[in-house]
């Protein structure tokens, strides 16, 4: 479709798609998506439009309103916006723009970690593998092809994934992810061990305050929260598939004491571990249930 837009160039053009409703509850989907030359002097502000808009800055410069702050949107960065949220953009010389404004089930999620990774402006080494989705989704209304929601969802899901694995330059949100992971590694393989997060710190010769805050930043976790619920984890397993007593199962799981452990499982579990117990013998012997008519 060719936009009747003011000051956008009519050799723009754009798609407008309507999901299904079996999209809407199960898939990120397109909604709208295009190739803009936005001529000097175009600019747009509005109080919402109900979508997350990506978009890609091919030449030119644009800038950005958003919370109450401009930011500048220079040739091959991209712009992430929230388009739930007051937001505006312009140019004062011109810009050309690849863009799609996408919603479904886990874009606000996708939205959240990748602004909180990236920022809603920047730049990667490579984009190419972002640019080659976006223009594979362009290219399905281009060609006017069979829609495949599937498929749409997919290419969305992988620009997010690009998105959600980059790191810059710099090198500190890789080091950051990779601390994480080795964190979480050893948190696994020594559980039922005596671990503090000081001791955790020191593996990565981190300070125990930026050890925290990586860590929660990386996995939504703090470490004293993670390494509780690989504890309680094994503990359920324990008391459901073993005969072993709460306290062999207390000691087993790396709880400093039996009580420590029953009210840590209460206060999680609203019961007793003897009572959860208790309630999966209940569960085994009751059986599966079984439902509607017998031939």
């Amino acid at each position: 479709m060719k936009t009747m837009e003011k000051k956008v160039s009519p050799v723009s053009d754009y798609f407008i798609y309507s999901p299904s409703k079996t999209a809407q509850k199960i898939f990120l989907y397109p909604l709208q998506c295009g190739v803009f030359t936005y001529d000097p002097g175009y600019r747009l502000s509005r109080s919402s439009f109900d979508s997350f808009l990506l978009m890609y800055v091919q030449k030119g410069t644009m800038l950005l309103e958003l919370e109450g702050r401009t930011r500048m949107v220079g040739e091959k960065h991209f712009a992430l916006i929230d388009c739930y949220r007051p937001h505006g953009y312009s140019t004062v010389l011109g810009y050309e723009c690849l863009w799609l404004h996408f919603d479904g089930v886990l874009a606000r999620s996708y939205y959240e970690q990748t602004v909180a990774r990236l920022g809603n402006v920047f730049s990667m080494d490579d984009a190419f593998p972002v640019l080659r989705k976006m223009n594979a989704i362009l290219r399905v209304f281009y060609d006017s092809k069979p829609v495949r929601e599937p498929l749409l969802s997919k290419y969305i899901n992988d620009i997010m994934t690009e998105f959600m694995l980059y790191s810059p330059d710099s090198g500190k949100n890789r080091n950051s992810a990779e601390t994480a992971e080795r964190a979480i590694n050893y948190i696994n393989e020594h559980f039922s061990e005596e671990i503090s997060v000081d001791q955790l710190a020191g593996l990565f010769g981190l300070s125990s305050y930026y050890f925290i805050r990586v860590f929660r930043q990386e996995t939504g976790y703090t470490p004293h929260d993670y390494i509780v619920s690989r504890r309680m984890a094994s503990a359920r397993y324990l008391l459901k598939y073993t005969e072993l007593t709460v306290k062999e199962i207390c000691f087993n799981t790396g709880f400093s004491s039996e009580s420590v452990f029953c009210n840590a499982f209460k206060k999680q579990h609203g019961m007793t571990p003897q009572g959860y117990r208790l309630q999966g013998a209940e569960e085994k012997e009751r059986g599966p249930e079984i439902t509607g008519q017998q031939g």
